[in-house]
């Protein structure tokens, strides 16, 4: 039996995510644990980073954290051929990295506002 369209759309999705995911923690976590960063050697992370990245096609994303993730992706690419030093790439990155991660762990966690509140009525 053959897989409907649907399904084939989800699996490509859901490729796509991956292969952006699996690019953003790569150059992440090479910029935060390489004890010596050269503009040469994140050149060359990012094209071995863009081969595994470029064998899915790109795909219309709608939820907003994963559009961030598609933006993020983009400007780690676009700072491969700016003028930029190492070092402001790193801090921009970073920083740009840690905003998506906030975001979506605001949406994870909600701290209970008044929560000793709602026990008061059974003392």
């Amino acid at each position: 039996m053959a897989a409907s369209k649907k399904a084939i759309e989800n699996s490509n999705r859901l490729r796509y995510v991956r292969a952006l995911e699996r690019f953003h923690k790569s150059i992440t976590s090479y910029l935060s644990n390489t004890p010596e960063l050269t503009k040469e050697r994140y050149n060359k992370k990012i094209d071995n980073a863009l081969k595994v990245y470029n064998r899915v096609d790109e795909i219309a994303l709608y939820k907003g954290e994963l559009q961030d993730l598609q933006k993020l992706v983009k400007k780690m690419i676009a700072y491969k051929e700016s003028d930029e030093t190492i070092e402001n790439i790193k801090e921009d990155l970073l920083y740009s990295s840690n905003q998506l991660d906030k975001s979506k762990n605001a949406r994870r966690y909600k701290k209970d506002k008044h929560s000793k509140a709602k026990y008061e009525e059974w003392e």
